[in-house]
């Protein structure tokens, strides 16, 4: 007899403005998502679509996206020939697993971590090895050492730098470390070292980066994305960079045309104009400053935080429960963590407008910390 097929592990999608309105019984212009890690306004690149596209929208985009990979190139230092254009950072994640896992491949995830890379994983059939993060007292440090050992029977390790929901980064120097100690084991071994993932969606934010690495280890994928300091998450334009080389079997999973003409137009021309993001970056380096401070007066317990969030710890999972219900009612949506989860006691704040994190410093100083 077979086996019941086990089903595809999926990745749970927060509620929409117009239900969470709806189940509180809030105007729906009054809900404010601090759980999502996007930006309070988009760029005004709106004359990009004053005019006419080639090729036209009745029309595919061009396969190389050559316009959109030359900027790309040009704003993070790489070459055309290292650029993969990818449908967000989530669809390079997606390809990367495609290209380096099959059923009985090892992943090793530092956790907690983004969700994603644990689910692109499995759903390949791969097994996911956990390597646990140093704890809150460490600053959520990777284990660089439990990693490599982890990683000796691996096919894929995947990073998260800053990491997404700690707000924690690792100095490139300690990825450095890593990269030269998989390479030594490796050649002890015997056998190819594993490719390395590293999402940088909030490298802007830390303004460091590991790209310089992929010289010295082929084997580095670095996942970039539009969605957070260039603030323009609705269009879905992401990359995957690496050597030519190791960027080849990932191009082989990507469908054609994954990335519309008028989402490449716009990122293609929010990367010619740097300053934009580096407005943004700068607006939430300031107010992610202000509203930690803020936090921290109320008796709150923030964590520092390299990213555009904030995640804050509470004295036990059920008074972070209660705390999102209460920023809940109040139309302020908070990122929570289910039962069981290491960061049950915590909640992720997404950083926001001046205004809109006045709203949640008010709301806050009813919640008990």
């Amino acid at each position: 007899m077979n086996e019941p097929q086990k089903p595809l592990p999926t990745y749970a999608w927060e509620p929409t403005t117009d239900a969470l309105a709806a189940k509180y019984g809030l105007p729906r212009e009054s809900i404010v998502r601090f759980d999502v890690n996007t930006s309070a306004a988009a760029p005004d690149l709106s004359g990009v679509l004053a005019g006419s596209f080639d090729p036209p929208l009745c029309e595919y985009p061009p396969s190389d996206y050559a316009a959109l990979v030359a900027a790309a190139a040009e704003a993070y230092g790489v070459a055309t020939d290292e650029l993969l254009p990818t449908a967000g950072a989530d669809e390079a994640l997606d390809l990367i697993a495609r290209a380096t896992l099959r059923e009985g491949s090892v992943a090793v995830v530092p956790t907690p971590t983004y969700a994603m890379y644990r689910i692109v994983s499995e759903q390949r059939g791969a097994r996911v090895v956990a390597v646990p993060r140093s704890g809150e007292r460490w600053g959520f440090a990777l284990d660089i050492r439990a990693i490599a050992r982890a990683a000796r029977t691996a096919s894929l390790v995947w990073l998260c730098e800053p990491n997404n929901p700690t707000g924690s980064f690792e100095p490139p120097e300690r990825i450095s470390d890593l990269l030269e100690i998989l390479t030594s084991d490796a050649a002890d071994d015997g056998r190819e070292p594993p490719t390395v993932t590293v999402d940088e969606a909030y490298a802007e934010f830390a303004d460091r980066t590991v790209l310089p690495l992929r010289t010295g280890y082929p084997k580095l994928v670095t996942v970039r994305t539009l969605s957070k300091a260039h603030a323009l998450a609705g269009l879905r334009v992401g990359f995957a960079i690496a050597r030519p080389e190791t960027l080849a079997p990932i191009v082989a999973y990507r469908a054609p045309a994954s990335v519309g003409t008028i989402s490449a137009a716009m990122a293609a021309a929010s990367l010619s104009r740097p300053e934009l993001a580096a407005a943004n970056v700068a607006r939430v380096t300031v107010q992610r400053t202000r509203l930690f401070l803020d936090l921290s007066e109320l008796g709150w317990h923030p964590y520092p935080s390299s990213a555009n969030f904030i995640l804050v710890k509470f004295g036990s999972a059920a008074a972070a429960g209660l705390a999102a219900e209460t920023l809940l009612g109040k139309g302020l949506v908070p990122r929570t963590f289910p039962s069981g989860h290491p960061l049950a006691d915590c909640l992720r704040l997404t950083v926001r407008s001046a205004e809109e994190n006045a709203r949640l410093i008010e709301a806050a100083k009813e919640i008990p910390a």
